[in-house]
């Protein structure tokens, strides 16, 4: 949004903003931040940054946590659920030292910026675009307790069938049956306004909107689908658009969530990413008598992908919730290959994307529960890696698989290769392969250690907690 200190406080009295607020992302991918009066925010916190404690953000041991972030001014909106006029922009985490700070190697958003680095530094290409899709559900009420005595959740939707024979209100109907979402209309449709506000909003904060509409989902599942960007770049705003969905969500009296699966029998949310790559404005992936029209690259950058896909998926797919969206029935995918126009592959080749500029493929087992910075950068090292090795996904037996994965006999579903289906898989995966990440010093070998601390903790307290359903299969034994 700006490019020096003057054009910020120009903006700023112009807008009589009062308040200057900063984000940052933590290990786990939660926007943290710390909030200044206007007038304390000067040319030197461009140059010297904000003090914290980087300790609590989940990276550096408590006896060396003094750290700064110096704040991204290009990076700044005018924050619209602030009552007092704020402008908010996010920050980058540097090391404090002598005599200069320097970045710190183990924070997302600075390894996302070596990831690219490392990729033109490498000439496969000059730029890396990608296009999230976003899915997630609008509920009316949630609930959850995990205690010694008790533990459950209750959520409910207006528009959701279990509300059909409800009687204590005035019930006009129109409710959507189970995974009978998809591009459904008004009356059934009862989010579509807020979802038009949703994506007006991120309009506004620079967000570019492809379409939105009602996903499979009955209870409220919808998806916004976003333009291409660079990778840090949409990195940035896959954390602004979750930030605005949600507070509008809230601001209306109802909650936004991308659990990847939420409701039991229900579609699960994804976070599909369109991938292609650029040299000299020119597309990389294109090639008019390639296997559908992609370039020997393209194919190599799919290989390294899909070689390395049980150990990404720990940065993809990284809640032990994720693996129960990865399941088979749901159009998420379990078998690791790739195809033309599959939605049951974990790598699918758009047929509709035919021109040279557009040509491209979708990872489609992500999930927006990750940290995007991380495995934005990660797919990335992955299929650079699959560049550098020639790793042909034909010749390792990845396909192509221009079939339904679900309907193929058990001996020929045998076959293929599949995704993890606990988070623990994924992170045995990650632990025996992760030198692709190393490469040019883009993921530290710390960060790689600190992440399968972090998350084998949270999978042990899934499994260390005793389950309603086992009281069902079990209590009577």
């Amino acid at each position: 949004m700006f490019s020096t200190y003057d054009e910020v406080m120009e903006y700023c009295r112009d807008e009589q903003i009062e308040m200057i607020d900063f984000k940052m992302i933590d290990l786990l991918g939660r926007w943290r931040h710390l909030t200044l009066p206007v007038k304390r925010f000067t040319p030197e916190t461009l140059e010297y940054g904000i003090g914290f404690d980087g300790s609590n953000y989940g990276y550096a041991p408590i006896e060396k946590s003094d750290m700064v972030f110096i704040p991204d001014i290009t990076t700044a909106v005018h924050d619209p659920f602030s009552k007092v006029p704020t402008l908010s922009m996010i920050g980058d985490v540097f090391v404090i030292a002598e005599p200069h700070n320097y970045p710190f190697d183990q924070y997302p958003r600075n390894i996302a910026n070596k990831a690219e680095k490392y990729m033109q530094d490498l000439q496969v290409a000059d730029e890396i675009r990608i296009g999230p899709e976003f899915e997630f559900y609008v509920f009316d009420h949630v609930d959850y307790q995990c205690l010694p005595h008790k533990s459950g959740f209750s959520i409910d939707a207006e528009q959701a069938i279990w509300n059909s024979g409800e009687s204590g209100y005035q019930n006009l109907g129109y409710k959507v049956p189970l995974k009978g979402g998809y591009h459904i209309t008004p009356p059934h449709d009862v989010l579509y306004d807020l979802r038009s506000r949703m994506c007006t909003l991120l309009e506004e904060n620079n967000i570019a909107v492809k379409y939105h509409h009602h996903e499979v989902g009955g209870p409220g599942q919808i998806e916004i689908e976003v333009e291409f960007g660079g990778m840090r770049e949409m990195a940035d705003k896959t954390m602004l658009l979750k930030y605005l969905v949600k507070n509008l969500a809230f601001q209306e009296g109802k909650t936004a969530t991308f659990m990847p699966k939420p409701l039991y029998g229900e579609a699960g949310s994804g976070m599909h990413v369109h991938i292609h790559m650029f040299k000299n404005g020119q597309p990389v992936f294109y090639d008019p008598n390639g296997y559908s029209c992609l370039s020997q690259t393209a194919l190599y950058f799919i290989g390294g992908m899909l070689k390395h896909a049980p150990a990404l998926l720990a940065f993809t797919n990284p809640s032990t919730n994720s693996y129960k969206r990865l399941v088979p029935g749901y159009e998420a995918p379990v078998s690791i290959c790739f195809a033309t126009a599959n939605r049951s592959a974990v790598i699918r080749i758009p047929a509709y994307a035919k021109a040279p500029e557009h040509k491209r493929f979708e990872f489609r087992s992500s999930d927006a529960t990750c940290n995007p910075y991380l495995a934005y950068s990660a797919m990335l090292m992955a299929g650079l890696d699959g560049i550098q090795n020639k790793i042909d996904p034909v010749a390792e037996g990845f396909g192509p698989y221009d079939v339904n994965l679900y309907n193929l006999p058990p001996e020929e579903q045998a076959k293929i290769k599949s995704l993890p289906r606990t988070l623990d898989e994924a992170l045995d995966a990650l632990e025996k392969d992760h030198d692709f990440l190393l490469a040019g010093g883009v993921f530290p070998q710390r960060l790689i250690e600190v992440w399968l601390e972090a998350k084998r903790k949270e999978s042990r307290r899934v499994l260390d907690q005793p389950h309603p359903l086992e009281f069902e299969l079990y209590y009577d034994l």
